[in-house]
């Protein structure tokens, strides 16, 4: 099986090193350049896995490097690295076709976490809910009613309960993104919007422990899986 090729652009040498080396001890192929002009014309020739990018380059940025090569493929998943905190930065991020950012400083556990996850998410479909309603273990979820059914006990969950349900359960046994949750949910992730999310998720654990069957389990600093048995 031949190793997951990692497009890696950044321009700071130290902290290039670092990544390059750790990714390449866990077992990925890295290719790592640091001018933001090289970097589209690197990608048609290696045709990576994956891609890297810092936001911050010289010659060319990470965004217009991102819209070049969503010009070319539409499917490779793009993880941005950036030291900015804006969330006008990171909806660009999102527009310009990236999948992920990071923010810097960030751990290498994160790193590897959020590319193993973007690319198990490429081969893995989400699990759509057929004809507005899903059984998950002892419990019946009707989405145009908003209605969550065990035994005869019926609840009526708001919609972004609902949502939030769908959501977790059509990438069931996957890791979902925090943020992903955050900008496709609230619309952006801010402070207050990431609160919210807290407190719908502590409902719906409270909502769902009558069936142990079903977790929605956290993955610290990255975001939630929830787990059908």
């Amino acid at each position: 099986m031949n190793p997951i090729k990692v497009l890696y652009v950044e321009d700071e040498l130290f902290l290039g090193k670092i990544v390059r080396e750790s990714l390449e001890s866990r077992g990925f192929e890295v290719i790592m350049e640091g001018d933001g002009a090289k970097v589209t014309e690197l990608f048609k020739k290696i045709k990576p896995d994956i891609c890297v990018l810092d936001v911050m380059l010289p010659n060319k940025d990470g965004f217009t490097i991102a819209d070049e090569i969503r010009e070319l493929d539409e499917e490779v998943p793009i993880i941005f690295l950036t030291a900015k905190t804006q969330t006008e930065d990171v909806v660009k991020g999102f527009t310009s076709g990236g999948n992920d950012y990071i923010r810097k400083p960030f751990s290498m556990e994160e790193l590897i976490v959020r590319i193993q996850n973007l690319l198990r998410n490429k081969t893995e479909a989400p699990q759509k809910i057929n004809g507005g309603i899903a059984t998950m273990g002892k419990f019946s979820f009707q989405l145009n009613r908003q209605l969550l059914t065990i035994g005869k006990e019926e609840r009526k969950l708001s919609f972004r309960e609902s949502e939030l349900l769908k959501l977790l359960y059509e990438n069931r046994d996957k890791i979902i993104d925090r943020r992903d949750i955050l900008n496709l949910l609230w619309g952006n992730d801010s402070f207050f919007n990431s609160r919210n999310l807290d407190v719908y998720i502590t409902k719906l654990r409270s909502y769902l422990k009558e069936d142990p069957s079903l977790e929605i389990i956290t993955i610290k600093g990255v975001g939630y899986r929830f787990v059908v048995v």
